[in-house]
C-alpha cells in the first residue's frame, strides 16, 4: 500500500520555496534575527524612555583640578591635539549617564558655561560650571569614577533655569604661589633656596600690591587692548601677600587677588611688575605710569603658581539663596575637601615643577632685559625679548 502512495514533496523543493517566498515566510533563522533586533530596539527604547523620564535640571558643579599637562579649561571642539580639562569632564558626564552623547559633542545643548576660562597649566580649587543634566542617583560618585584623580567634582547645587555661571559671577579670587627668593634684591643670588622673606620686605610687597586696588586702566597688563578701550578698565577689590611658609626646604608665599574679572595675562603681569620693583629693576613710579596712555614694558611672571581659588555669586545669593527653593552658592560645607585637594594635588605640583623646571629662576634672569624707563615699543626696538621657552602658559583667560 505504501508503494502505491506518492512520496511527500521535500520541504526544500523549488516550488514550495517560491510559494513560501510569495507568502512572506522568511525561515526560522531570519525570524530569530528580526526578533532579537526588535528586542534590542525595545530595550534601547525603554532605556531611553527611562532617561527621558529622569528630571533634567540646571545645576552647578564645584570643580577642582591640577592644570599641569592641560591646554587650559575650555574645550577645543574638533581638536584632539590639545587636551583640556573640559575634554575629560564631558567624557565623564557622558559615561556616567548624566547627559546624552550628542550633548557632549555640542555643549550648547546642555547650556554649558564655565566661570573662568583658565589657560594652559593653570589650576583651580574652586571652578564652577553650570549645565543641564539628568539627576541620576549618586551623581557625584558616578562622575568622579570616570575622572582622573587630579580632577574632582566636590559639590553640586540646583540653580535657577536661566542661571549662567559666567554672567552671574560677581567676582573671582585667584592666588599666585611663588618662591620667596623672587623678592630678593637683584644683587642677591636669584636661585638661593635658603632665602627667607623678611617682615620689612613683606610689608613693602603688600604696600605695592595695595596700589592695584580700585578701578584702573589695565591696558598695560594685557595684550591687544588700547588705553581708550572701556573693557581695559577693571575693578580690583583686594590684593595682598600672605605670610610665607616652607615646603621641602624652600620658602614660598601666596599672593591673593580678588577682582570682578581679569583679562588675559593680567594677574601674571601685576605680579611680575611688583617683583621687578622689589628686586630693584624698576622704580615704584612705573606703577603710576602704567595707568596712563603710554605703553609700558611690563614683565609677565610664569604661569606656574596661578590658581583660581574661588568664584563669588553675592547678587545671586541675595536674590535666590534663601528663597526656599535654592541654596546659596557659598560652598562652606565643601571647604575641607577643597583644602585637602589643594594640599594633595595643587601645592605639590607647583613645588615639584618649580624644583624640576626652575621656571621662576629662569624668568628672573630675563628681568634685566626689560627697559622700565621706555615704552614697550622702544624696548622692542632694542631687540630684547624673553626666551620663547618662557612664553608657555597663559595666566587668566576670562577676558572679554
Amino acid at each position: 500500500m505504501a508503494g502505491n502512495g506518492e512520496a511527500p514533496m521535500p520541504v526544500g523543493t523549488k516550488q514550495e520555496q517560491n510559494k513560501k517566498a510569495r507568502s512572506g515566510w522568511q525561515g526560522p533563522t531570519r525570524i530569530w534575527e528580526e526578533t532579537e533586533q526588535q528586542a534590542k530596539k525595545l530595550k534601547s527604547s525603554e532605556d531611553g524612555e527611562q532617561q527621558r523620564k529622569l528630571p533634567k535640571r540646571k545645576i552647578v558643579l564645584l570643580m577642582a583640578y591640577s592644570g599641569k599637562g592641560y591646554h587650559g579649561m575650555q574645550r577645543n571642539v574638533g581638536s584632539s591635539k590639545f587636551k583640556t580639562i573640559e575634554d575629560d569632564l564631558v567624557l565623564a558626564l557622558v559615561r556616567s549617564g548624566c547627559i546624552p552623547e550628542n550633548h557632549g559633542e555640542d555643549m550648547r545643548k546642555m547650556s554649558f558655561q564655565r566661570c573662568a576660562r583658565t589657560d594652559k597649566g593653570v589650576s583651580a580649587a574652586g571652578q564652577v560650571v553650570s549645565l543641564k543634566v539628568w539627576l541620576i542617583d549618586d551623581i557625584l560618585e558616578k562622575i568622579n569614577s570616570h575622572l582622573p584623580s587630579h580632577i574632582r567634582i566636590l559639590g553640586l547645587k540646583r540653580v535657577t533655569g536661566g542661571f549662567n555661571s559666567k554672567n552671574k559671577c560677581d567676582a573671582r579670587t585667584y592666588f599666585y604661589m611663588l618662591p620667596t627668593f623672587a623678592f630678593a634684591h637683584k644683587d642677591h643670588d636669584s636661585q638661593d633656596e635658603t632665602y627667607r622673606l623678611s617682615a620689612e620686605t613683606l610689608g613693602r610687597v603688600n604696600r605695592l600690591l595695595a596700589c592695584y586696588k580700585g578701578t584702573h586702566n589695565f591696558h598695560n597688563f594685557t595684550s591687544q587692548k588700547g588705553p581708550h578701550e572701556p573693557s581695559a578698565r577693571r575693578y580690583i577689590l583686594d590684593m595682598f601677600c600672605e605670610e610665607p611658609f616652607v615646603r621641602e626646604g624652600m620658602e614660598f608665599a601666596v599672593i591673593k587677588v580678588k577682582g570682578q574679572s581679569f583679562m588675559t595675562h593680567q594677574i601674571r603681569k601685576m605680579v611680575g611688575l611688583v617683583v621687578a620693583i622689589v628686586k630693584g629693576y624698576a622704580p615704584e613710579s612705573v606703577l603710576e605710569r602704567c595707568w596712563g596712555e603710554a605703553k609700558v614694558d611690563v614683565p609677565k611672571a610664569p604661569g606656574l603658581g596661578l590658581v583660581l581659588e574661588r568664584v563669588h555669586f553675592e547678587k545671586y545669593n541675595q536674590r535666590f539663596g534663601h528663597d526656599g527653593l535654592h541654596e546659596p552658592l557659598d560652598w562652606a560645607r565643601e571647604e575641607a575637601e577643597v583644602t585637602a585637594f589643594k594640599e594633595q594635588h595643587i601645592y605639590p605640583t607647583i613645588i615639584s615643577t618649580e624644583r624640576q623646571e626652575r621656571s621662576m629662576a629662569q624668568w628672573l634672569s630675563t628681568l634685566p632685559v626689560h627697559n622700565f624707563s621706555a615704552t614697550a615699543h622702544a624696548a622692542a626696538g632694542l631687540g630684547t625679548k624673553a626666551p620663547s621657552s618662557l612664553e608657555g602658559s597663559d595666566g587668566v583667560g576670562d577676558s572679554d
